[in-house]
């Protein structure tokens, strides 16, 4: 798919936003992961000229994200660029959080790659704080993955946050965040959770 999206583009450089919005919004339409897929790759493509309306789009297509999949490559990809690029849309995300929908608040945590990825915490810790003890377990995995991948830009705040929290956190949120500390500094957290 990626390689098509690369010959796509090579073909279509001068593409408007309203085109690439129009042609994203075709492929997803499309019953087949596939097609989903090749949407979101799409906006990600593009991910420079995006506008307003795509994020519309994209907001729209985060409770049909359903399943791992769609939802994480969703929201780490064109989604988390849309959100860094404006960072208003933070808010957004963290009314995410208070959803029913469990692929949402998954997508909430998934769209703080770029903060995370350029050491920029605040917030996602915030967000990840109003997630911690969610009921869903793919909502609780996906709260680990990302407070591991805090650990890895900046261990000393990411373990004090932990210890902060670690009351009634749940396990699977435990075992992925502490994937990467030492064997008793996990010990020390299941002993207090």
């Amino acid at each position: 798919m990626r390689a098509i999206l690369v010959t796509f583009a090579k073909d279509h450089r001068t593409l408007t936003t309203a085109e690439v919005n129009a042609l994203a919004a075709a492929l997803w339409a499309d019953p087949l992961f596939e097609e989903n897929s090749l949407g979101i790759l799409l906006l990600s493509r593009y991910e420079k000229i995006l506008d307003d309306d795509s994020w519309k789009l994209a907001d729209h297509w985060v409770d049909e994200a359903t399943g791992w999949g769609l939802s994480d490559g969703l929201a780490a990809g064109p989604i988390a660029g849309m959100v860094y690029a404006k960072t208003a849309r933070f808010r957004d995300l963290v009314r995410w959080t208070r959803t029913k929908n469990l692929w949402r608040r998954r997508a909430s945590t998934y769209a703080l790659h770029r903060f995370v990825r350029r050491g920029e915490l605040d917030k996602p810790f915030q967000l990840l704080e109003k997630l911690l003890y969610d009921d869903e377990f793919w909502v609780q995995r996906a709260v680990g993955t990302w407070l591991r991948e805090c650990w890895k830009i900046d261990r000393p705040r990411t373990e004090a946050f932990l210890r902060a929290h670690v009351s009634g956190l749940p396990r699977i949120v435990i075992s992925v965040a502490t994937e990467r500390a030492p064997k008793a500094f996990r010990e020390e957290l299941r002993r207090g959770r």
